[in-house]
Formats: C-alpha cells, structure tokens, sequence
C-alpha cells in the first residue's frame, strides 16, 4: 500500500537568496535518497516559502520489496577440497555470509566455478528507514551560508524550529537540530500565527492556505504579477520588467499583497539608474514608466501582509524611501563639485592588489595598454580611447558608489557627461565593464569595449603574473569571466587581434610587479583565453574534435580562429568529408612522426604519381594563401579539398618509406610541405 510523504522543517526566515537552490538541492537529493533506500514512490515536489521547507512525495511504498542478494566467493577449487569438503576458505566465506558452508552454491562463470552464497533480505518498513534516513537529509541540504545555534552542533541555513514528519497519517518520529519531529505546523507570522494539527499530506496545501500561507512558489509569483497588472493599469505605466527582483520578493513573502507609493517628483533630477538602483537593490520596490517611457514618482513594494490600513504601510515605505533618496541626491550633487580628475588622483590611495599596486597604477597600465591596441584598431579614435580609459575609474572614489556600489560605471558616465566630457567617452566608461555575465550585454562602442580589452587583460595578466591563477574551487578576480569577455568583445566587434602582441605588450608594463618569468607567463595566459574559447565554442554544440583541430595549429586571433572553426565544421558537412579526411590524415600522419625537416628537391622525384601530386600542389598552394589572407576559410578548405586524386594515387602507387634515403627524405618533404599547408587551416589529425 502506498501513501503519500510530507517532510516540512519550519525556521526562521531564509534569505530569499537561498530557496530557489535549496529546492533544486532537496528534490535531487531525496530522489537520491529513496533509490538508495529503495522506495517505490511517485512525484517528488519541493515547496518553499521564508519559513518552511517541504519535501511531499507522492504514492511512497509502504516498505521495501524483499530481495535476494548474491555474493560472489573464491573458486571453487579454493573453496572446497578434493573430496568435496570446505575448505578453511570456504568456511571463512559462509561465516562472513551469515550461511553454512553447504549452503554455498557452486555458479559458472566465463573464469570457472565459483562459490556463491544467496541470502533473501526481508524488505523493512518505510517509517523505519526514514526514521533514520530523514535527520541526516535534512543536516545535508546545502546552502551557501549556514549556521549554528544554541549549544547545538547541527548547522542549517536559519534556526529550526519544527519538523512535520507524515507517511500518510502515521507521524514519522526522529529528532533533528534538538527539533522532535511530529504533525504540528505554523501558519503565517502575523495573520495566522497559531498552530495547526496536519492529519494527512493530502490536506496540507489547504490547511497552510487557511493559515494565510501559500507554500507554491508559482503560485505566490502568479498572485504578484496578477497585482502588479492591476497597479499598471491603475497608474496607467508600465512596469520595468525585472524577472530577478520578482524572484526575490517571492521568496521574501509567505502572503503577498502589493501596493503603490509615490514620491516627490523633484527626485526624478536623479539619474534613473540612481533612483532604480535605491528602490530596486535596497527596497525591493518595482519602478514603473509612464507612457513616454520615462520614470514615474511611484513605486509597488509587496508586503508579507494584507494592512488592516494600507495608507499606513505606504506612509511607512515613502518615509523610508525619502531618508535613501535623499542621501542620494546629497551625494549626487556632492560629487557633481569635483572634477573628475581629482577622483582618478585619489585611486593612488585604493589598494587594487597588494602586489599589482593601487588602482591608480592600473589605470596607467591599462590605459598604455588601450592606446597600444586602439592605434592597431581605431587610430582614429585613440584620444577618445585614452580619456576613456583615463576615467573610466573615476567614479569609484565618489560618494555615490560608495554608498551604491551597483552604480560603479553608471555614474563615471553621468558624472563624465555632466562635466562636458565627449559622450562617446561618457558611454565608454559606463560600457568598459561590459559584459558583466555570461551572456550579458556587450559594449555598443569602441571606447568601451577596448578599454573594456585593456582593464580585463591586465587583470588576467597581473594575477598571473603572481601566481593568483583560478583553480577548480576558487576564482577571486573572475578571471575565467573576463576571458570571456575578451573573447566575446572580439568575435561582437570583429576585432582581428594578436592575443600575443597584446598579453606581451601587458606583461611588459606589469614587469616591475609579477614575480614570474614573461615567456611562462605569456604562454599560460594564452592558454587559459584558449581553453574559455574552446568551453565557449563547445557550449554552441560544434563537436569538440573540430575545435581541436583549429585550435591545435595556431592561436592568436580570436575573430579569425573562429571563423576556421566554423568553417571546418561546415567542411564537415560534405558528402565526400570522410574520404577526403582520410587522404588528408595520410599525409599528416605520415610526417606526424619525423622529427627533421627535409628541403624538397622536385626535379629529384622520381615516379609520375610523386609528379602529379607536386604540380597540383604548387597549382592550389598560392590560392590557399589567398583564401588565407582574404579570411575566406570555407574557399580554403574547398581548394585543400582538389587535391585529394592526387593523394590518393600517390599513395596508392608510391612507397614513401623506401632504402633509398635521398628518395625516402624527398617524398617525406613533399608530404611536409603539403602538411604545412593544411596546418594553416586545421591539423585534421584531430578530427
């Protein structure tokens, strides 16, 4: 007989942070645990509010099947004697099998006969099991931060402070964090605090709904997004879309109920990502925009609780609100008073690394580090890219970003536009961080992203430099981020750049702090761009053996190396691919394994095959190069392609390996020269 499982571990409210992990954390780990128990049971759901975790499982079988369990023993010749007698080995093996050794049973195997014992295992009780399986998985959800308290050793995210343990209507008894478990739960904090008897899972949505309590995280994000429709369509605005906020203030709310406060308008001489940023990061206020797409004097916050007086609660947040905007509006105009030069010259007193120097020495770096790239890309704007590069720090010496640390870019923009600054420097500075994730935005201009290119690379360079290389656990300066960030930069913008000339040009205006040799560090610092490129490009689905076989002949240029790997992959594609690798592996082969390199002597070969694949060779090799140079890799690969007659003739009907030294080291230098021009594209000894 099967009935359903309720577990509900009641706390102290847990950051909203926290919950939507520790529902994907609980539902992986008790399906681990009821496999591994082996427990027949049906849907698995994680429901989560601030105070309570609940794991309900559905259909959970009463108890395990019984079972017959094999254990393998010695040989049989080892086990038993000539006339059929145990051995000591044989009663050795019955004795730690619980059986007598004429219980054993002799099984063929594919090694000979071997001894076996057989046991039936009666199947034990699911309350059993969970009885003593259910405190360790509670102790074993992860979270990010966890605690201590009282004089208890057991740590969880928040304190416990009871445990609702159901296998149908029979309480599931254990004692967890000094909590005993049983079949009593809480309602909401304020409007339902009393306690509540559950008699059976099935009814636990209902009663938790009676006590003001929504246990379905979508369903409390429905009713939020239903009323804050509703204010759009009081207010006639538009709410800003923030998916991240609105799963943050679902998960601060066990009851939701929104309501609108407004402002003074005289605020609005803020920046609105000044005014977003206080509502948004400090609040958790959702920000609208009226019809014009401008912002608007108001603001929704969702409560915990529906006010006997809502007046009240909005008279409560404005006045909050005020106190924050109007220190942001002190600070603003504050450091409206101060050139932005003189916040550059304060970076002298910022630590940025202890062995790297301030942040001051940084901006020297990298901005000689944008001027020596934006004379490679943009000549033209290498001014803007200086002063760019110059402030683009500035602002993290105001007072604003260090009040509103978000704000860092964002206000080296508005404070650069207030000062008179070009706005292609203005937006340069704001875009330098960019991207800030995975798949964030890129920046829209050239400034931005260069200088962008120069703070990262001297990042990745100095930390390099003095052995701060990320490892598998830990990443402190987000190196494997600004990789990528490079990485994406160059491919957005087409930027055909050597990755060596750069990180070199770096490691020279690092000399006097890294501690490493400059060639070490060069070479692992290309490595470590390659290997992003290479997850970046595997993450796109392109096979793995085509990135390898670009990657392996050469890496400098982002732009251009990805358009080879494109293009093999296409090259893939072909009806005739697979011949034509194998010709292509021949000769790669082939050479694979001489160490010399042999000068080609053609009016020394000796065979019409060796003939015919020279002159076809000499026919396509300046076209080669010339696909190379116009970065045509897909016309590239198409002329390698018309040499595949030729190789297969060659050989079919020339032994390259011949006594013959001299004959022997010129088909080899043939071959060679021929490999050497396939390794402009690919080494399709990879694939």
């Amino acid at each position: 007989m099967t009935q359903d499982l309720l577990i509900e571990i009641g706390t102290e409210e847990i950051p909203a942070g926290f919950l939507s992990k520790a529902v994907v954390d609980m539902k992986t780990e008790a399906a681990r645990l009821l496999s591994h128990l082996r427990l027949e049971h049906g849907e698995i759901e994680i429901l989560a509010t601030p105070r309570r975790l609940t794991l309900k499982v559905a259909k959970l079988a009463a108890g395990q099947e019984d079972r017959v369990v094999e254990n393998m023993g010695p040989a049989r010749r080892i086990a038993f004697d000539e006339s059929g007698a145990p051995s000591k080995a044989g009663i050795g093996f019955a004795r730690g099998q619980g059986v007598k050794p004429e219980e054993l049973e002799i099984v063929t195997t594919e090694k000979g006969e071997y001894v076996c014992a057989r046991k039936r295992e009666s199947g034990r009780k699911t309350t059993q099991l969970l009885t003593e399986a259910l405190p360790t998985f509670i102790m074993s959800i992860p979270f990010r931060k966890s605690m201590r308290w009282h004089d208890l050793d057991d740590r969880f995210a928040r304190p416990i402070h009871w445990i609702v343990a159901l296998h149908g209507e029979q309480v599931i008894n254990f004692k967890c964090a000094g909590v005993t478990s049983g079949a009593v739960s809480r309602g909401h904090r304020f409007m339902a605090p009393d306690s509540f008897t559950i008699k059976n899972p099935s009814n636990y949505i209902e009663l938790c709904r009676k006590a003001r309590v929504i246990v379905y995280q979508n369903e409390r994000k429905t009713m939020i997004i239903n009323q804050l429709k509703a204010i759009e369509k009081e207010l006639d605005g538009t709410i800003i879309d923030d998916p991240e906020l609105l799963e943050t203030v679902t998960n601060i709310v066990e009851y939701p109920h929104a309501v609108v406060g407004a402002f003074d308008k005289s605020f609005l001489e803020l920046p609105e990502e000044v005014l977003i940023t206080v509502m948004r990061h400090h609040q958790k206020y959702f920000c609208l925009r009226d019809r014009e797409g401008s912002l608007m004097a108001n603001f929704i916050t969702v409560n915990n609780t529906v006010a006997r007086d809502p007046e009240v609660v909005v008279k409560g947040n404005q006045r909050v609100l005020l106190a924050r905007l109007n220190d942001a509006r002190f600070f603003y105009r504050e450091d409206l008073k101060i050139p932005l030069d003189e916040f550059v010259d304060r970076l002298k007193k910022v630590v940025f690394q202890a062995k790297l120097g301030t942040s001051f020495e940084k901006v020297e770096r990298f901005k000689s580090l944008a001027e020596f790239i934006g004379k490679k890309l943009r000549p033209e704007q290498l001014a803007e890219i200086s002063r760019t590069a110059w402030l683009c720090k500035a602002d993290l010496e105001s007072n604003m970003v260090c009040e509103f640390s978000d704000l860092q870019g964002v206000m080296g923009r508005e404070y650069a536009r207030a000062a008179g600054e070009n706005d292609t420097v203005a937006v340069g500075i704001y875009e330098h961080y960019m991207p800030t994730g995975a798949g964030g935005t890129l920046p829209s201009n050239d400034c931005g992203a260069i200088v962008g290119i120069a703070d990262k690379i001297d990042t990745i360079t100095g930390c390099f430099g003095i052995g701060l290389q990320p490892t598998g656990s830990a990443d402190p300066y987000a190196l494997r981020r600004q990789a990528l960030g490079i990485i994406n930069i160059c491919l957005d913008r087409g930027y055909q750049l050597s990755l060596n000339e750069v990180v070199g040009h770096s490691v020279k205006l690092l000399q006097p702090k890294i501690e490493r040799a400059q060639e070490t560090v060069i070479s692992e610092v290309l490595e470590f761009i390659k290997g992003r490129l290479f997850h970046s490009l595997t993450a796109t689905k392109i096979p793995a053996g085509v990135i390898e076989a670009v990657l392996a002949t050469g890496f400098d240029d982002i732009v251009s190396t990805v358009k080879r790997i494109n293009a093999l992959n296409r090259f893939l594609q072909r009806d005739d691919f697979s011949d034509l690798l194998t010709a292509f592996k021949r000769i790669v082969n082939i050479t694979r394994k001489e160490r010399e390199k042999y000068t080609l002597f053609p009016e020394q070969l000796t065979t019409a095959a060796e003939t015919d694949l020279y002159n076809s060779w000499q026919q396509i090799a300046g076209k080669i190069d010339e696909n190379l140079d116009q970065d045509d890799y897909d016309k590239a690969l198409s002329t390698v392609a018309e040499l595949k007659a030729s190789v297969d003739t060659f050989f079919t009907e020339v032994m390259v390996m011949v006594d013959d030294q001299n004959i022997r080291k010129n088909r080899l230098a043939l071959l060679q020269g021929i490999a050497d021009d396939f390794k402009k594209i690919a080494d399709f000894a990879k694939l």
